[in-house]
């Protein structure tokens, strides 16, 4: 192992430009100014004191770029991370009141997080940022973003009630509107409205810095405190203290954890590729789960939350001219400067500043274009997409994660254990053989030859769904040669060739010879070593469907020769359907 290899920040180091040093210092101090912000009211989120997020701004930044493999990727914590904190957190300290209990519970879920993810890189289990389809994460993604929301409307109303389920705090929230706060409400709506116009008309503007900032101002000008306007009250200036994890809680955290580490490194790789530029080294799955683990569990003992790569961040970060991992540094650099100056004024923040600042960013959770966009191309999908939805609002979002996964798994379980077979015709003037449709009822058949096609891999637990679509088939057309086209397929599982074993042997008993066409050398290689392959020999297994149908017309009557004789072949532009 090289090196860089062993410490990443070797490879941009050595390799870095003079020019590359001002696009990234402007680049992390503009990122700064949207991540300490946000940073503070994931905090809030998770039912942690906003220092803890200043924590997580500073110390996974800086042990994420030695390690990680993105050059311009921001880690620090996100929505989805952050509720899922409180969710973990909620098993340990339920009223949140006592802070100890809470930083220490925080050092532990935290360390956790980092070693399942380390954990997993040395297991080499990079593949599962792909575990989680994309119709389920975006349905798992909107229940986050009501959950979120809903739980900082009463700090935007500025009223207190007692959380349960979902449902019970929309109807306590409801009844609790009339008890509002009116400055409160004024300070969090007007916050919505700024970031709003500042994401409209100057989106390049640190609009959550300039939130946070007259948020401030307005509290210190209009003397807020004293019309029911909460503050965020005393920060701490300096660096924490040291917190000791307490592994007594482990067997409560782990399987939070576990969530948490599988939405970390989701994200991590999902913004790390969305924002990679070309030129760039590619991102190595098992170097990010071994650097966000190391960030999280090195971050732990600091009191920082859980932590992962952000995507509105490194957006920020990249469209701000970010060349390397130095930006993030100066990012760190910066919340450090504000640790150490900036807590007094800080302490003065509303806490609806806050709240309006994590509701428009939670809102982005809720892809309503993604919504659309799946049910336009696949219904059941969408279904997947509401259920993983559901899961999170109705049985809480830890659980949701369980839900999402297993659809995720039952998804693609229903997709392998029912592979396509189409019945084949051929496009006239061609040698293209596609799908029979309705659309083409000119394609061409073959009196006494049913082509079919089956596609994908065919294994135990798919082998007998195909059989069960492929004997109505072989009855409605009463072939005397059933041509299976198998250039689709690229794997044979014994159980799947026992079966078409048994299917040949079925249908010779009924005066139905088969033929395999396309076999790829794999499949061809398991059927040679079988018996079927002795039965059917080469003269019954064909290179292609045109050989495969010639072969046919060649063994009939002339006058079936004459009337469905072969044009010659034509390359088609396209497979698909004209």
């Amino acid at each position: 192992m090289t090196r860089s290899a062993r410490l990443p920040i070797l490879d941009w180091v050595v390799g870095y430009r003079k020019e590359w040093v001002r696009l990234d210092v402007v680049a992390g101090l503009t990122a700064a100014a949207v991540v300490i912000p946000k940073a503070l009211a994931y905090a809030t989120t998770a039912g942690l004191p906003v220092q803890a997020g200043l924590y997580t701004a500073l110390f996974p930044l800086v042990i994420y770029a030695l390690f990680g493999t993105s050059r311009v990727l921001s880690v620090s914590t996100t929505t989805t991370i952050a509720i899922l904190v409180a969710a973990n957190l909620a098993r340990v300290a339920p009223d949140g009141a006592d802070v100890a209990v809470l930083q220490t519970a925080t050092a532990t879920l935290a360390l956790l997080v980092g070693a399942i993810l380390v954990a997993a890189s040395v297991l080499r289990l990079g593949f599962v940022a792909d575990f989680i389809s994309e119709p389920v994460l975006i349905g798992f993604k909107a229940g986050i973003g009501l959950v979120i929301v809903l739980d900082q409307i009463p700090k935007l109303l500025g009223v207190h009630f007692e959380k349960g389920s979902f449902f019970h705090n929309v109807v306590a929230t409801i009844q609790s509107i009339p008890h509002a706060s009116l400055a409160t409400v004024a300070v969090g709506v007007g916050t919505i409205v700024l970031l709003e116009a500042l994401h409209r008309l100057v989106p390049r503007a640190p609009a959550p810095l300039i939130a946070v900032a007259a948020g401030i101002a307005a509290v210190q000008l209009f003397g807020l405190q004293a019309h029911g306007v909460a503050t965020v009250g005393e920060i701490p200036r300096g660096l924490p203290s040291l917190v000791a994890p307490d592994f007594s809680l482990i067997g409560v955290l782990w399987p939070g954890a576990l969530g948490i580490a599988l939405m970390s490194f989701t994200e991590t790789i999902a913004a790390g590729r969305a924002f990679a530029a070309s030129g760039e080294p590619q991102l190595v799955p098992n170097r990010e789960l071994f650097a966000t683990g190391l960030a999280n569990a090195g971050a732990a003992v600091f009191g920082s939350m859980p932590a992962g790569g952000g995507t509105s961040q490194t957006a920020v970060n990249r469209s701000a001219g970010a060349r390397s991992q130095l930006a993030e540094l100066v990012t760190a650099a910066a919340t450090l400067l504000t640790m150490l100056l900036l807590a007094g004024p800080m302490s003065l923040m509303p806490q609806a500043t806050l709240a309006g600042i994590v509701i428009v960013y939670s809102v982005g959770l809720i892809e309503l274009a993604g919504f659309r966009s799946i049910i336009a191309i696949r219904r059941m999908e969408f279904i997947w997409a509401l259920v993983a939805m559901a899961g999170v609002v109705l049985l809480g979002t830890l659980q949701g994660i369980l839900v999402a996964i297993v659809l995720s798994v039952v998804s693609l379980a229903q997709q392998v254990a029912n592979p396509p077979v189409h019945v084949l015709g051929r496009k006239p003037g061609t040698n293209v053989f596609r799908p029979r449709t309705e659309e083409h009822p000119e394609d061409e058949s073959f009196p006494g030859l049913l082509l079919l096609r089956v596609e994908g891999r065919i294994f135990f637990l798919n082998a007998a769904k195909i059989g069960e679509q492929i004997r109505p088939l072989v009855t409605q057309a009463a072939p005397n040669v059933l041509a299976i086209d198998l250039s689709g397929v690229f794997d044979l599982e014994y159980t799947a060739l026992k079966a078409l074993i048994e299917a040949q042997r079925r249908c010779e008993a009924d005066g139905i010879s088969v033929w395999l066409v396309g076999l790829t050398p794999s499949v061809l290689s398991v059927v040679e070593r079988s018996s079927l392959g002795r039965t059917l020999g080469r003269e019954r297994m064909h290179f292609n469907l045109e050989i495969a149908v010639r072969k046919y017309l060649g063994a009939g009557d002339r006058e079936t020769l004459s009337q469905l004789e072969l044009p010659p072949p034509v390359t088609a532009p396209s497979p698909s359907p004209a």
